[in-house]
């Protein structure tokens, strides 16, 4: 059977586990991402229509917003890979007809597959003898070694951490302007994406769950808390301001839902397009930090007696 690994410059995947490396290191991408680079990567060199995408990510009978699932999985996976949509290295959009993954691709070969099965050996005597004392030591060690570990994990509780979860919800469009809608729901990918590149894996992003995109009035943030393991939400709100329109983005810390930081920006949308990028790197570079440094003092503050 084929490897279901592939190497493309710095990085390799595997289509099966569905993990990203850069040079080794995992690099994190969320399941629906890592399905459609699977997809690209298995037809390196071939055009992938949108719709080839959606049945085989989403399949033609889930009724989901398909269109904007897509752009927000491309956008995640170039800002895994570092790609630019202007000057592509690995995934060229081509309008109206789908995309296509233009790295070279390489097959990584299965080891165990390729490896010539060894010739059993017979043992005999004294060499019986040697040979049962050390598999019975390395059986010893072995078991010695997992005990600790256990015990490290479940004793001693969990050393590692995992990173502290940052759900995005979709950005509030408070002005009289129902075109805004646009740039708001822009704005929120592309956030998603600024936060993700500016992580360095120190938190996880999440932005494209269904339960982010409901209305204001339907959002309940203990449940995002709880469904999602977020450890943090990004409330964001676009408003009008005299000529100018303003954007908050509120980094708020669940589950108490205490308010961390607040990023405001007043602009003027007469470049939408160069606004949203703009906003959305300011915003990151606000907020990534201070998502760090308040994990940090959570995780290093004593646990309260009762």
């Amino acid at each position: 059977m084929p490897s279901g690994k592939f190497r493309f410059g710095l990085f390799t995947f595997d289509v099966v586990t569905r993990e990203l490396r850069r040079e080794h290191i995992l690099v994190h991408l969320q399941s629906q991402p890592a399905q459609v680079l699977g997809c690209l990567i298995e037809r390196a060199g071939q055009v992938v229509s949108r719709e080839e995408l959606r049945n085989a990510v989403w399949g033609s009978g889930t009724f989901v917003d398909f269109d904007r699932g897509l752009n927000f999985c491309i956008t995640q996976i170039r800002s895994a890979l570092g790609d630019d949509s202007a000057g592509p290295t690995f995934i060229q959009t081509l309008p109206k007809r789908g995309y296509q993954f233009i790295a070279p691709v390489e097959r990584i070969p299965d080891p165990a597959a390729e490896a010539p099965a060894a010739e059993p050996k017979t043992v005999t005597g004294k060499s019986s003898g040697k040979a049962l004392v050390l598999w019975l030591t390395a059986a010893v060690v072995v078991c010695g070694v997992l005990a600790f570990a256990a015990k490290s994990r479940f004793g001693f509780g969990q050393a590692l951490k995992d990173p502290p979860v940052v759900a995005v919800l979709r950005f509030d469009n408070q002005t009289s302007n129902p075109d805004l809608t646009l740039f708001s729901d822009a704005l929120t990918d592309t956030v998603v994406e600024q936060l993700t590149a500016q992580s360095n894996g120190r938190f996880s992003v999440i932005g494209n769950a269904q339960i982010l995109r409901l209305p204001r009035d339907q959002r309940d943030l203990s449940t995002i808390a709880t469904t999602l393991h977020a450890s943090y939400v990004v409330l964001g709100q676009v408003q009008a301001n005299g000529d100018q329109t303003r954007v908050l983005a509120h980094l708020i810390r669940l589950p108490e839902q205490k308010h961390v930081w607040v990023a405001r920006m007043d602009r003027s949308l007469s470049d939408q397009l160069s606004v949203q990028s703009e906003v959305a790197r300011k915003i990151a570079a606000e907020l990534s930090p201070r998502v760090t440094a308040d994990a940090d003092h959570s995780t290093s503050q004593p646990s309260a007696s009762h």
